[in-house]
């Protein structure tokens, strides 16, 4: 026994065992800081603030970017509808300076015929029809049958 006391009172069986008490406290200390410790740091709080910074300073450029493409595909659908309206238009041009052609639409629209021949007018019984539904219109007012006239023809145009 006499040994193992001594080697109790020794300074480097001390030291050991202050040693092992103090990294002991120092694990410990170390766990409950991890533990308490929030998993943002400043650096990723900076780096987020930055980010999102960064996200709102783009996100109107960004718009204006894509309203401002969309718009020029717009511009450019209409810019090839009208090349296409110009070019229809050119051909109708080109047709109507042929005289067989301003000849055959004369005798369509207009009802014309040559000397010597007869012409003929089929009406069409549909047409008839809405005539005939057209009747009341002598019982309104003057002013109301042109202005179901003007809106007939506006009708028509579309």
């Amino acid at each position: 026994m006499a040994v193992k006391d001594r080697d109790r009172f020794s300074t480097a069986t001390r030291i050991r065992l202050l040693g092992e008490q103090t990294a002991a406290r120092v694990y410990r200390s170390q766990t409950k800081r991890q533990a308490r410790r929030s998993r943002l740091t400043g650096r990723a709080a900076l780096l987020a603030l930055v980010m999102c910074s960064l996200i709102v300073a783009l996100a109107y450029p960004m718009r204006e970017y894509v309203s401002q493409r969309a718009e020029i595909e717009d511009l450019q659908r209409e810019q090839r509808q009208a090349r296409e309206r110009v070019e229809r238009l050119r051909d109708l041009k080109a047709r109507w300076q042929d005289d067989a052609y301003a000849e055959q639409q004369i005798r369509r629209r207009l009802h014309y015929v040559m000397p010597g021949e007869t012409g003929f007018i089929v009406v069409d019984p549909r047409a008839a029809k809405q005539s005939r539904t057209d009747l009341g219109a002598a019982d309104r007012p003057w002013y109301s049958n042109v202005w179901d006239g003007v809106d007939k023809a506006d009708a028509s145009d579309r």
